[in-house]
């Protein structure tokens, strides 16, 4: 059994994002296969951005915050839905990392080297929708952004290993909207 955390970082709270589909199949698999799952929607949450080092460092985690870092401690394994925005994830979905993923909580400085990682044995996966073909997203952009998820923040703190899901061509019809589903319902049964 693993203790999954599935965050939703579609921006709009719509109920019918296909993002929350996508987690919502994931969290079916999951439990149906006896996983413990915890499932946070950021499009609900209330929390101001980062602006300065001194509150990275310092600052005091905004309720929201702490206990989005409650459910980042107690799971072995995150699951981050999310649109492809700009070549990217939306920019809420990076100002919530950059919050949890706070010194002291997710990493530890050391003096003259590497920060130590403070999230070592958690594995993650993300599942990034796209109108795009998934494959044209890697191949021809080289999934850039998020490759600089995996390694500039989740592998940071480190998570391993990273995986990813390319949901391409997200307005294609039934059929293959079922067929993601699906999909997503057997990686919740495995918690890959």
């Amino acid at each position: 059994m693993t203790r999954i955390l599935i965050l939703v970082g579609h921006p709009d709270p719509a109920p019918g994002r296909f993002c929350r589909a996508l987690a919502a199949a994931y969290a079916r698999g999951a439990r149906d296969a006896g996983h413990e799952v915890r499932e946070v929607d950021i499009a609900t949450l209330e929390f101001p951005m980062l602006r300065s080092r001194e509150d990275f460092e310092h600052g005091t985690p905004p309720p929201a915050i702490a206990r989005a870092q409650q459910d980042f401690a107690w799971a072995g394994h995150v699951v981050l839905v999310f649109p492809l925005w700009l070549g990217t994830m939306p920019a809420l979905v990076k100002a919530l990392l950059e919050q949890v993923m706070r010194p002291g909580f997710a990493f530890r400085y050391r003096e003259g080297g590497m920060p130590e990682k403070l999230m070592k044995g958690k594995s993650a996966r993300m599942v990034v929708t796209m109108g795009m073909p998934g494959f044209l997203y890697a191949w021809l952009y080289r999934a850039h952004g998020v490759k600089g998820l995996a390694r500039n923040i989740l592998g940071f703190v480190g998570f391993a290993p990273v995986r990813h899901t390319y949901v391409g061509m997200v307005e294609g019809g039934e059929k293959r909207a079922a067929a993601w589903l699906a999909q997503m319902e057997r990686l919740g049964a495995k918690a890959g």
